[in-house]
């Protein structure tokens, strides 16, 4: 089975998907954080569910020796209380994976573990590449010989590489961060030090937290919250942090000047958990705010609001608290249905769809509905739930999007597709109302992205083109159009 045709029948082919999640914890005390990393990255399930891992070490301990597991599922899937026991160490990273560059299979599973004559490396990665093939090529042509295809790889050979070459692994993970192109935020590993590496952009989130005697670095701040640390602050775009038993370390040379950054905005749209604050903004008043706009630039009489679980909940309440049109619950979603779900084959009656979500008839019946949404990319899953709301009775469906149109492939880590597979590209937004069902479609504006972040500057690449970096001319994303 092709890898495209695989990813439909896990995920859906019309929801958007992020890279991953990473977790890091050193406790200063000597306890164990295996258990620890376990729920950060259950906190953190939603950025990835193809595979994940944990690999810790003793710092007291030979330097060198590090326990790991990894495998393909759920966090709960791979890991057992017998595994997590097993795994004894103060220091540790922990990753959750869903694949934008490389295949899926275990071998991609990260934390990627390298022993290399200073020690041990154990890294975590959430982000994608646009030199990796170039950087690939060149380790290949010096002797390097890799175990996985994915980016990830790279960057550890790199860092493994200046390490040799520097006094400190801090000092190699800078040096090879200054080779890296594209999207990465990076929790490292070393045998004394748990580093995090956040590039230049910011494209992907990254935070500190500290729980007694012990720091954290994570993708989001619920993960702090589930593993009961409190927030410290969160790495700048282009730092480089490094917690020791002396405290933590910061370089920012590689910071831009101020209003360079571009911050992936469907971290406030679509990826991070509600709960979660991304740079200081808070998640869900992002989603509630892009929900006010859409009442105030797409207005339309109707007796209810709903939204699409999960990311368009919050974005429906925005719209009913500007418009005053009531607020209401349509789906009823099957949360015991995971991403590896056999999907029903095409002559079955059975939708995927239904399967995941199901309307409440007495909620729509001989209703006018609003549906918010937090995307369309090919238009397929938000069709069949248009058409759910008129079997249940609807009497009119009104369609709104807390984004903007995608007319542009992602090069940065977010599954968006090559041009040619996105709906808003191909057809006019009266087109694709026609062939959803809806009574109207209205889309955020492009220029209210920049609110969502509170005035953070955010990447618009995938709305408009202009992207923060040039992307390759060749990429395994699909077809970039100069």
């Amino acid at each position: 089975m092709d890898k495209d045709s695989k990813r439909e029948i896990q995920t859906g082919p019309d929801k958007l998907h992020e890279e991953c999640g990473v977790f890091g914890i050193y406790d200063f005390d000597g306890n164990d954080v295996a258990s620890t990393i376990y729920y950060g990255l259950f906190a953190l399930q939603h950025r990835g569910q193809e595979s994940c891992g944990i690999a810790v070490s003793q710092t007291g301990g030979p330097k060198g020796k590090v326990a790991s597991q990894k495998g393909m599922g759920l966090v709960h899937e791979v890991f057992t209380q017998e595994s997590l026991e097993s795994m004894k160490g103060d220091i540790g990273v922990g990753h959750v994976r869903y694949s934008t560059a490389g295949a899926s299979s275990r071998e991609n599973a990260q934390p990627l573990v390298l022993n290399y004559v200073k020690g041990t490396l154990a890294l975590a990665h959430n982000g994608n590449l646009i030199n990796a093939e170039e950087l690939r090529h060149g380790l290949e042509y010096t002797g390097a010989i890799f175990q996985t295809t994915v980016d990830s790889e790279v960057i550890a050979y790199h860092i493994a590489r200046e390490r040799v070459k520097c006094q400190t692994v801090e000092d190699a993970v800078l040096r090879a961060a200054r080779m890296l192109k594209g999207a990465y935020s990076l929790v490292v590993m070393s045998p004394r030090k748990l580093i995090g590496v956040r590039d230049p952009y910011g494209f992907k989130p990254l935070c500190i937290g500290k729980r007694d005697n012990a720091y954290i670095l994570a993708s989001e701040t619920c993960a702090l919250d589930t593993v009961g640390a409190e927030f410290v602050r969160d790495v700048l775009p282009g730092e480089v942090v490094a917690i020791t038993r002396g405290g933590i370390k910061s370089d920012t040379s590689m910071c831009l000047p101020h209003g360079k950054e571009a911050r992936c905005v469907f971290e406030y749209i679509y990826f991070a958990r509600p709960d979660s604050r991304i740079d200081g903004v808070s998640v869900y008043g992002s989603r509630v705010k892009a929900g006010r706009f859409l009442a105030m630039d797409s207005p339309v009489e109707a007796d209810l609001v709903v939204g699409v679980p999960e990311s368009g909940n919050a974005a429906a309440l925005g719209y009913a608290m500007e418009s005053g049109i009531p607020y209401g619950v349509a789906f009823v979603k099957n949360t015991y249905v995971g991403r590896t779900f056999i999907k029903p084959k095409q002559s079955s009656r059975e939708s995927s769809v239904k399967v995941k979500l199901n309307v409440l008839e007495e909620a729509v019946r001989g209703k006018r509905v609003i549906m918010i949404d937090d995307s369309i990319v090919r238009g397929t899953t938000c069709g069949r739930i248009v058409r759910m709301l008129r079997e249940a009775g609807a009497a009119e469906v009104h369609v709104r999007i807390s984004s903007p149109p995608f007319l542009w492939p992602c090069y940065f880590g977010t599954d968006i597709p090559e041009r040619g597979q996105l709906i808003a590209y191909k057809k006019s937004q009266e087109e694709i109302r026609q062939g959803m069902g809806a009574d109207t479609l209205g889309y955020l504006a492009l220029g209210r992205l920049g609110e969502l972040a509170d005035g953070l500057p955010v990447c618009k690449g995938c709305f408009q083109g202009g992207y923060p970096l040039e992307p390759p001319v060749d990429d395994i994303r699909g077809e970039y159009e100069r």
